[in-house]
């Protein structure tokens, strides 16, 4: 599984990849966390609103920062 985090690096941003570290952590699994903060890749998600959230190519959140929690509930959902 990969998690991709959809972000230019703003606070939000940074804020969302730390809580996708603890979220993974937690889970004990192995996880890929790949950053993608190229514009133009972005843009290639649909994604309008930064931060984002796309697990295996898939985006599940855009525009808000997901609790530890909620990506939990994520990654759950898509074993």
């Amino acid at each position: 599984m990969k998690i991709q985090i959809l972000g230019t690096g703003c606070p939000k941003c940074k804020t969302l990849t730390a809580n996708v570290k603890q979220a993974v952590e937690e889970s004990g699994l192995d996880i890929e966390i790949e950053k993608v903060q190229d514009i133009k890749d972005i843009m290639k998600f649909n994604v309008l609103m930064t931060p984002g959230l796309a697990i295996d190519g898939k985006v599940k959140s855009a525009g808000k920062v997901l609790s530890p929690d909620e990506i939990k509930k994520l990654i759950a959902a898509e074993k």
